[in-house]
């Protein structure tokens, strides 16, 4: 570890103790980083907003791509107190950063109560079998949309 990494990272590690301790939500912050420059930062601020999805990862990457003016981080790093858990993994590959650094893991989560081993569970699960039924519905009217994506011709890929 060099000592920019130990610098960032203690960064996110103080977020989540601070975001934690001002009452913004759980133990979790994020840092991300293009180049030397901190360009995004997060706390989990998922009891102050009512908002299940501002995990400090997806704080931090709406903070970054604001700031960056674009929907990517390309060329970015990002610094997590703790392993990303399933929903912010998907919002970080759809971010697309060059790396992630994480400091406590998905056990040492579960063991402070925080336990996604069951989303994982349901991901594998058939749709009728999930705690939460899914149901498909108007496909093809839906799909019609996606064949007019295709064609239009102003678009910008992501």
């Amino acid at each position: 570890m060099t000592e920019r990494q130990r610098s960032f990272m203690k960064m996110a590690i103080d977020l989540s103790r601070s975001g934690m301790l001002e009452g913004k939500g759980g133990p979790f912050g994020c840092v991300i980083v293009k180049g030397d420059q901190v360009v995004g930062i997060g706390s989990n601020s998922v009891s102050s907003t009512n908002d299940p999805t501002a995990h400090a990862e997806v704080v931090a990457i709406r903070d970054a791509c604001k700031n960056l003016g674009h929907f990517q981080l390309d060329g970015c790093e990002v610094y997590t107190s703790c392993e990303p858990c399933p929903m912010c993994l998907g919002a970080i590959y759809w971010a697309r950063p060059s790396k992630v650094y994480y400091a406590n893991d998905k056990n040492d989560a579960s063991d402070a109560g925080f336990d996604d081993q069951f989303i994982y569970e349901e991901i594998e699960m058939d749709y009728s079998e999930r705690k939460i039924p899914f149901q498909q519905l108007m496909r093809n009217e839906a799909k019609t949309v996606f064949e007019e994506w295709v064609e239009k011709e102003n678009k910008t890929l992501y």
